[in-house]
């Protein structure tokens, strides 16, 4: 590398602006993104179900064994429930997307030039002037026709395919992680503190949940943190009331 491309490199490092720094929502970024979303979500999900179930079982019963029986129902009910949603809808996406891209192999066998036309309009509408537009159009088309049709087209990644079997995993896995919070934090401690310490436990990892969707969608930190929260204690009293009720009359 010769002096004057290291200088260039050096001011290019040293003069990026911030925005150069931000992550793009797209391709196999904007998937990875995707996913941990949902696992956060899945975990807040298994947290508060499972919070509900265990506080509102604590309500009517101090047995240990009964708390752990209805905690561990919940659980596996909770994260197959998950995996099996997870895996129905991202089959119909996945096959959604292979139609998609079958659909457009065809066409571009049928009429090649219309779609190049295709292309060309796309890219304009992105911003190009139509010279360059139809330039990048055709030299996108001799590349990988097919991956440029996607990507501008059909904003798939042919490469990045949705799987069915890792989100029903991914979800099986967060969801159960949460659960496993309140479920532990209602059988371990002894009877006379079990509900203050599920209470703060939840909340903590309510607050952690929170924080981490809102970092993910650079959204407000504290308004989410206060929302997850406040849900989770609604959850909790609205169950933990239904069995102390419950238990009060015997049921």
């Amino acid at each position: 590398m010769s002096d004057d491309e290291a200088d260039v490199g050096t001011s290019r490092a040293e003069g990026s602006s911030p925005a150069h720094d931000e992550p793009h929502e797209g391709g196999a970024l904007g998937n990875r993104l995707n996913r941990l979303r949902a696992a956060v979500l899945g975990a807040n999900d298994g947290v508060v179900s499972t919070a509900g179930l265990v506080v509102g079982v604590a309500g009517a019963t101090d047995a240990r064994g009964t708390l752990l029986t209805a905690g561990l129902a919940g659980l596996l009910a909770g994260s197959l429930s998950m995996a099996a949603g997870e895996y129905v809808s991202v089959s119909t996406q996945r096959d959604s997307e292979q139609a998609a891209l079958a659909l457009e192999r065809k066409e571009l066998v049928a009429a090649p030039q219309a779609e190049l036309d295709e292309l060309t309009e796309l890219l304009e509408g992105k911003g190009l002037t139509a010279g360059l537009a139809r330039e990048v159009a055709e030299q996108l088309t001799e590349h990988d026709a097919l991956r440029a049709h996607a990507e501008v087209e059909l904003g798939i990644d042919p490469d990045e395919l949705t799987s069915p079997w890792q989100a029903a995993g991914a979800s099986f896995l967060a969801f159960t992680a949460g659960a496993l919070l309140p479920l532990l934090a209602i059988v371990l401690p002894p009877p006379h503190i079990r509900l203050p310490v599920t209470v703060v436990a939840v909340l903590c990892a309510l607050a952690l949940c929170g924080w981490g969707s809102a970092r993910m969608g650079r959204a407000g930190v504290g308004r989410a943190v206060l929302r997850n929260a406040g849900g989770g204690v609604v959850a909790m009293g609205v169950t933990y009331g239904a069995g102390s009720l419950l238990g009060a009359v015997g049921v």
